[in-house]
């Protein structure tokens, strides 16, 4: 008995990541059922090129977009998760708890429905409501060309041996860089996409972009 107890199992489990495979291989075909199918076989370069007057079935291109970049995002930063908070746990749905990828996509997808709300909301107080269709648009340019960099973090982060501790920071980096990269986007994109006086525009990007970032940092890991 007492040796038993000083027993120690080196047998290493190793981590099933299947479902992560299976994550992204269905947000690969929504892009090609996209790029087939709603684009009319359109390659990316005229995807990615094309103007706002001569593209077509712009808004099932900007959902399916949306839906896959809430995808990847809740996959990757999951792992980041401290908890999952006890009142959403003990919710159970047929004896089903959420865990940390199932509340960060929940998280993620609220994020965007009330970003995308309030945002619709702006443009029309501001009596500018068709140049919201030509945001949405040029934002689905740039939320693609993202979406497959956050596919190729989530098979490195997932399938490759990396400290990722240390990677938190560089995610980090990353996407504040994102950030500010995006805000001149568009600032400065030939579509003239936020309202053309200043300070409509620094209302934007403090109340519609910094401030939904920071709450949802808030929900997800405080």
């Amino acid at each position: 008995m007492p040796l038993s107890q000083n027993f120690i199992n080196h047998v290493r489990i190793p981590e099933n990541n299947d479902w992560v495979i299976f994550i992204l291989l269905g947000c690969i075909f929504l892009y090609l059922f996209m790029m087939n199918i709603i684009e009319r076989g359109a390659n990316l370069k005229d995807f990615l090129l094309q103007k706002y007057f001569d593209a077509s079935n712009n808004l099932p291109s900007w959902i399916i977009t949306s839906c896959v970049m809430a995808l990847t995002l809740a996959v990757l930063i999951s792992q980041y998760i401290p908890i999952v908070p006890k009142k959403v746990a003990d919710l159970q749905v047929l004896g089903y708890q959420l865990n940390k990828f199932g509340y960060s996509l929940i998280a993620v997808v609220l994020f965007y429905l009330i970003k995308t709300t309030l945002g619709f909301i702006f443009y029309q107080s501001i009596g500018d409501g068709k140049k919201w269709m030509v945001f949405y648009f040029t934002s689905t340019k740039f939320y693609f060309v993202l979406s497959f960099l956050l596919i190729i973090l989530c098979v490195t982060h997932y399938y490759f041996p990396i400290d990722r501790n240390k990677m938190f920071l560089y995610y980090l980096f990353f996407f504040s860089f994102v950030f500010i990269f995006k805000v001149f986007f568009y600032l400065f994109h030939k579509n003239n996409v936020l309202p053309e006086k200043w300070y409509y525009k620094f209302l934007y990007i403090c109340t519609l972009q910094i401030a939904p970032l920071l709450l949802l940092w808030k929900v997800l890991f405080f």
